[in-house]
């Protein structure tokens, strides 16, 4: 039950990274790397808020808009300073690395006996009995519920059908006389959000803060993206920001079965990034070849 808990848990959380992730690798077809460095921004924002003992609910707010100016940033290196899509990710996630380090003043910071969005004196009243383990679980699916009906609201929007016309046809969105740079950056912007609200989640729930823990973020995210979209592909009645959501929790499930059966051919937790990348590997290998069969069928 604990290990089902936890890949929920994890899995929910990861999937609002990988909402963020779907905006730029699938809408706007921007390999963005800056979540890389947005997503620890946001576990270092709510570790010294909350270490300050600033209301943990406020974390949330100051975290996504912490992310946003980040993806504001790298819209503009390469918007107005024409600087390529994959360098501009680089650049900010480099520069956040060093960002993240100065708000937090140390590369670890542990957030135990401190209050959180998941153990607070609300949650204590109301999730009580029955309900009290699960009750970290249930306030991620709550935030995460509302985080894709709002952005699902948004892509419904003007703007948001823009954004995905940027992605699709550029050009199209230029004979509107829409400034396309402008819709990128707004994109930009929402995607780093989510990440950055991510990882106040992340470090919230884990109860520390590490300046690593957004190395591979983007592989996660990819891999999530990938796995939602084409397993649940066909599933008419998902949008696909549930389907990105379910696949995180779905790739998540196959890191914890991996970490589970790794002695079996002599692994160990030190080798979790390679089982991370391998499992990455096979997933767009079977993407790649789903999409082959699709092709020869038509």
């Amino acid at each position: 039950m604990a290990l089902i808990l936890s890949v929920l848990e994890q899995g929910l959380i990861y999937g609002v990274m990988a909402l963020g992730v779907y905006i730029t690798y699938k809408i706007l077809d921007f390999p963005d790397l800056t979540v890389d460095g947005s997503f620890p921004m946001g576990a270092a924002i709510a570790a010294v808020m909350i270490t300050d003992e600033v209301s943990p609910f406020l974390t949330l707010a100051a975290s996504f808009l912490a992310g946003t100016a980040a993806g504001i940033l790298t819209g503009i290196i390469h918007v107005k300073l024409k600087v390529r899509d994959l360098l501009s990710g680089i650049i900010m996630m480099t520069a956040l690395y060093t960002v993240n380090l100065r708000i937090t003043g140390k590369a670890n910071v542990p957030l135990y006996n401190k209050a959180t969005i998941f153990e607070n004196n609300w949650t204590e009243r109301f999730l009580k009995g029955a309900l009290e383990p699960f009750g970290t679980l249930l306030v991620i699916a709550v935030i995460v519920v509302l985080l894709k009906y709002l952005l699902d609201w948004y892509l419904s929007t003007r703007s948001g059908y823009l954004l995905r016309a940027v992605g699709d046809n550029d050009t199209l969105v230029t004979s509107m006389g829409v400034d396309r740079g402008i819709i990128k950056i707004i994109g930009l912007a929402i995607a780093n959000g989510l990440v950055a609200l991510s990882g106040c989640l992340f470090a919230q729930q884990q109860r520390f803060f590490d300046i690593s823990m957004g190395t591979g973020t983007v592989v996660i995210g990819l891999a999530s993206v990938i796995i939602g979209t084409s397993l649940l592909k066909k599933a008419a009645l998902l949008r696909v920001t549930s389907s990105v959501v379910i696949g995180s929790v779905l790739y998540k499930a196959c890191v914890a079965l991996a970490l589970r059966y790794m002695k079996v051919i002599n692994l160990q937790s030190k080798d979790l990034k390679l089982v991370t990348s391998l499992l990455f590997l096979l997933i767009l290998i079977a993407a790649q070849e789903r999409k082959k069969k699709v092709k020869n069928n038509a």
